[in-house]
């Protein structure tokens, strides 16, 4: 467990509802206990925490715990923190800290008991993207969350832990372009988040640049439906709001993949146009 002064020190500069979650003896990190969220910081931030839960850290990753009530206390979903717990090899030494985001997101952030913080990925958890060759226009492949609704579960045909996609490749992403101009990368559908992450290589290669929080961005889809959402920033990384819906509208499965193309007007990203690779 961290020394009082070094929570005090990490404490101290934050303003928003927080918790911490360390082990005490006897407990694991899988155990029941650890899966409840504090009952004073619940009352701290009501109506922030009714069904679920999305969890970022400090390398851009997110996870989507549902939530349920067991008498008066509010838990976590086993089969999603055993997740969170597994991909973040969490052990006797770390220490969890909670801090209120914004409704339904929390950040966290990992401390050894030394005091030192986990700022990159766990070992033997791959990385989120697969890396970009500079000399060919490679797709970017990452992942993203399908909505509750999305068959499959975290165990068998979704996607797992960080990179480890299950859905097949895209073969030759570029004959689903409108504009074969235009910045794109391919996303694996998952379980988990609620929001369409463009990750840091996707960025860069393309010198992206987006609107203020909460300005509109607008997903065209075949047919010429559209829909809206609206540009974040989570930890430094833009995203996109309204994906979860979309996944779950469009009935989007744990496996699928979509070319998502991006639309700029000027410099700015104003809308993504998404192609169904698994719906022809």
């Amino acid at each position: 467990m961290l020394p009082k002064s070094a929570i005090d020190k990490i404490q101290g500069n934050v303003s928003k509802p927080c918790f911490w979650k360390c082990l005490s003896p006897g407990q694991n990190w899988k155990s029941k206990s650890m899966r409840i969220i504090p009952e004073e910081f619940v009352r701290r931030t009501p109506g922030a925490f009714e069904h679920r839960v999305v969890f970022s850290v400090r390398w851009e990753n997110s996870w989507q715990l549902w939530l349920e009530r067991d008498k008066n206390d509010l838990f976590m979903i086993e089969e999603d923190w055993n997740e969170f717990v597994d991909d973040n090899h969490l052990g006797p030494n770390d220490n969890l800290f909670f801090r209120h985001d914004e409704t339904m997101n929390l950040e966290v952030q990992i401390f050894k008991n030394n005091g030192d913080e986990i700022i990159d990925v766990p070992l033997e958890v791959e990385p989120e993207t697969e890396p970009f060759h500079p000399t060919h226009k490679k797709p970017h492949r990452e992942t993203t969350p399908a909505s509750t609704s999305v068959s499959g579960g975290s165990g068998n045909g979704g996607t797992n832990s960080r990179g480890r996609q299950r859905s097949n490749d895209v073969k030759n992403p570029e004959r689903y372009l409108l504009n074969p101009e235009n910045p794109y990368f391919v996303q694996a559908v998952t379980k988990r988040n609620d929001v369409l992450y463009v990750s840091r290589p996707v960025v860069q290669t393309y010198n992206l640049k987006f609107g203020p929080v909460r300005s509109t961005i607008t997903y065209l889809l075949p047919g010429g439906k559209k829909e809206e959402g609206e540009t974040k920033i989570y930890n430094g990384q833009p995203c996109f709001s309204g994906w979860s819906v979309l996944c779950r509208r469009h009935n989007l499965k744990i496996g699928d993949s979509v070319v998502c193309e991006l639309e700029r007007s000027g410099d700015l990203v104003t809308a993504v146009r998404v192609h169904f690779v698994n719906k022809d």
